[in-house]
């Protein structure tokens, strides 16, 4: 929960609001209050996805929809206005951790408290499903973890977003990869069995503290979602066999809700059973040409049509101390025995005794140092964006600040002045002034960053693309991409620094 920003609105509806809650693709979550002192949970629709023809429409149906959900296991829709100059819709505030921030604070839940997710997931998506709604987005971080079992939060709106000419242009379209089904990342029809898919795959996370296809960029995320089996090695014994089954990659040979519910209290044998195909259903979508090596190069210089980012990126980057540090060390120890002995030679024999003493201390502390180095981790720095602000950490150290207050940022290189590390530096521009702490990139009044130091064994590429792709998303206009960043990258769109 964050404070408001000076731009954030006073008040929705009857609602006077008081917080920052999050933001997702479609729009921005505050906690709002009633009158009467009831907290509630208000998603404010983005005004370019409003403006889009017939999404009022679609909103005021989804809506109405929503709101005869019953079951224990979801937060119920209690207001909305479809016809305000903004959309808005608020549902229960539930003051409770999201799945995804409980699974890296306290690590992967145990078998009973896996079963016990699992079975209310199956009955919050069996009160979805009956009323002809489709989630559309299920994944850890819109699944609240109360003390009583799961809460599953944002759902019957997002259908009401599909087929909206403003997404394409914005990149907000509907979806998280890593926990998509083959026929959304596809771009196939959407169904019930698409929600099960993503049950299988935040079940997974649950089990392991990671995605049932990984991590990387969203291209080859993607690919793996369509082609790859899951990873499924962490999840205990008795529940593999009902999540390999929400798994499957054809949508007609999942289970339905009621059916994983069904499998859930059943023999741990029958889980592991193998289903024939039954034949194809409402849900089953044409197969689709595999995706190539070529597609996904692609794809990393295309926007991904029916895929949203990630709602963080991350990027680490951390110097690897070698062996050849402590070699250096036992050189120089050698070099200063013999100047020893050099000079000692005209006065006396007892600079081979020096030297023999050298010698032997030298290769000492080349032993020891060496395995000193080789055990110390690496000097982490991260750099953290999400839609709200800009987070570098080194080590203990920390600088934040929100977009609003970052007037300009760029990623540059920084010269080769060693032979085991390359060097890129984060720099942003501010609009007031910021308690820096030690350690960061100044250098100017209201400047601040962070030097990323690559070990020479890594490829900085990768990371350095997760950054470029964070920082066009997040800081729009407000970064300026460096010329030797788009030519490492390979590509041709140049905003030089």
């Amino acid at each position: 929960m964050q404070q408001l920003m000076p731009e954030d609105p006073a008040s929705i509806g009857p609602y006077s609001l008081s917080a920052r809650l999050g933001e997702g693709g479609m729009g921005q979550v505050f906690l709002g209050v009633s009158r009467s002192g009831r907290r509630l949970a208000v998603k404010v629709i983005r005004p370019q996805i409003a403006a889009d023809p017939g999404f009022r429409e679609r909103f005021r149906r989804e809506v109405a929809a929503a709101r005869s959900v019953g079951g224990f296991w979801t937060a119920p829709i209690v207001d909305a206005d479809p016809d305000g100059a903004v959309p808005w819709v608020a549902s229960d505030y539930i003051e409770a951790p999201d799945l995804s921030s409980l699974v890296h604070e306290r690590g992967p839940l145990g078998a009973r408290e896996l079963r016990s997710l699992a079975a209310g997931l199956a009955e919050a998506l069996e009160a979805i499903h009956r009323i002809g709604l489709v989630h559309r987005d299920l994944k850890p971080s819109n699944i609240l973890v109360t003390g009583d079992g799961p809460r599953v939060i944002d759902f019957g709106i997002s259908k009401a977003a599909e087929g909206a000419t403003t997404l394409t242009g914005t990149g907000l379209v509907i979806g998280t990869p890593g926990f998509m089904s083959p026929e959304q990342a596809s771009g196939g029809r959407v169904g019930p069995s698409s929600d099960i898919f993503s049950l299988g795959a935040v079940l997974a996370f649950a089990a392991s503290g990671d995605g049932p296809f990984g991590g990387g960029s969203v291209p080859a995320l993607l690919y793996r979602v369509v082609h790859d089996e899951p990873r499924l090695d962490r999840v205990p014994d008795g529940l593999r066999g009902v999540v390999a089954g929400c798994l499957e990659k054809a949508p007609e040979r999942r289970p339905s809700a009621s059916q994983v519910l069904d499998r859930l209290n059943g023999d741990d044998a029958e889980d592991a059973a193998p289903r024939p195909a039954p034949a194809p259903g409402p849900d089953a979508v044409p197969r689709t040409a595999p995706l190539t090596e070529a597609d996904v190069r692609q794809m990393q210089d295309e926007p991904v049509p029916g895929v949203s980012d990630p709602e963080v990126v991350e990027v680490r980057a951390g110097l690897v101390l070698q062996r050849g540090k402590a070699v250096t060390v036992w050189l120089w120890v050698m070099a200063i025995g013999v100047l020893l002995m050099l000079s000692s030679m005209f006065v006396e024999w007892a600079g081979w005794v020096w030297f023999a003493a050298f010698l032997g201390l030298g290769f000492v502390m080349s032993m020891v140092g060496s395995q000193v180095l080789v055990r110390l981790p690496p000097l982490q720095r991260v750099v953290t964006l999400t839609g709200e602000r800009l987070r570098c950490r080194m080590q203990d150290l920390e600088w934040s600040s929100p977009w609003a207050d970052v007037e300009r940022i760029t990623v540059k290189p920084l010269p080769h002045d060693s032979g085991d590390e390359r060097r890129w530096e984060v720099s942003a521009s501010l609009r007031r002034e910021v308690k820096i702490p030690t350690g960061f990139v100044t250098g100017v009044k209201n400047r601040a960053g962070m030097l990323l130091a690559f070990d020479k064994r890594e490829d900085p590429r990768p990371a350095l693309r997760r950054l470029d792709d964070g920082l066009r998303r997040f800081a729009g206009e407000r970064y300026a991409r460096h010329a030797a960043l788009a030519a490492l990258l390979g590509d041709a769109r140049d905003r030089r620094d």
